[in-house]
């Protein structure tokens, strides 16, 4: 029977002050005694970072299997799915950090590259880095573990607030020079604006002049803003948004399709069905059974 999806809290018991954590790859693949199964989606309520330095493996963000390699990063969102896919050969680092510790030190500009980094809808959670990329990288990692596992006095934690605002601001400079993140184009932050929203209303609405009137702005604007920013319409962006929330109650709870259904804002489960396979291109049953 399917487990209701896991959401995994942010908690550091080596030090419970610290809204910021470090592991090693290799070490949590070893771990025998874990409070949830790392090999199953979840979703944690923080930030991640992947880093690989050696070896190679997958690991699935919301329904993608990424593989990876060496100077390979990952980049998850707080709610994002995830799951590790555990393997020998692995070795890396793995970053975790709360919305409070990074983003509420720095001025609104900074804080919304880190926001865009780890945003999939402007750009792939995957980063593969060049080797020069690789070494800069690796370097800022090396100067993190060293304050967080050697020193961690005092002053590590400010130390390591600068150093990961540091890597993420070089992450997004190397994502924007390559042209792998949407960064300082025309309707950016209304786009943010629309998402956000989508994600907290889908299950309310799905129309596209209701998401424009909550912005304030027409339904020619809103498709031009969607346009700009995800080369789709306001309407395939909110039913992109919807159909994949309906995935993560699909595959990771007990509700029932009927429950389902209404949870997800349907009065009538025909339409549901309807709407989803329109989507999916496949029943919410056979999508189910598929995992």
């Amino acid at each position: 029977m399917k487990q209701d999806l896991l959401k995994v809290q942010f908690v550091n018991k080596t030090y419970p002050r610290s809204a910021y954590d470090m592991l090693r790859l290799e070490e949590l693949y070893r771990r025998e005694s874990m409070e949830h199964d790392i090999e199953q989606l979840h979703t944690a309520q923080f930030f991640i970072l992947i880093f690989i330095t050696e070896g190679q493996g997958y690991h699935t963000i919301d329904f993608t299997d990424y593989r990876y390699e060496k100077g390979t990063i990952l980049t998850i969102r707080k709610d994002q799915i995830h799951k590790f896919f555990k393997n020998t050969s692995a070795k890396g680092y793995i970053l975790l950090f709360t919305d409070g510790f990074l983003v509420s030190y720095l001025e609104k500009i900074e804080s919304q590259k880190t926001i865009r980094l780890f945003n999939e809808f402007l750009g792939n959670p995957k980063i593969k880095l060049s080797k020069k990329d690789n070494l800069e990288i690796r370097a800022i990692i090396d100067r993190l573990g060293g304050e967080y596992f050697t020193k961690m006095d005092d002053y590590s934690l400010g130390i390591i607030r600068s150093e990961l605002h540091i890597l993420i601001t070089k992450l997004y400079r190397i994502k924007s020079v390559s042209n792998q993140i949407v960064s300082e184009k025309k309707y950016l932050q209304e786009f943010i604006t629309l998402q956000e929203l989508v994600e907290q209303k889908a299950k309310e609405t799905t129309r596209v002049s209701d998401y424009a009137k909550m912005i304030g702005v027409s339904t020619k604007t809103l498709n031009n803003i969607c346009k700009s920013i995800v080369n789709s319409t306001a309407k395939e962006f909110i039913d992109d948004v919807c159909t994949k929330q309906i995935k993560r109650l699909l595959i990771n709870t007990t509700l029932s399709i009927t429950e389902i259904a209404y949870e997800s804002g349907f009065e009538e489960p025909t339409n549901f069905y309807k709407y989803f396979k329109r989507q999916a291109a496949m029943s919410p049953d056979q999508y189910r059974n598929s995992f």
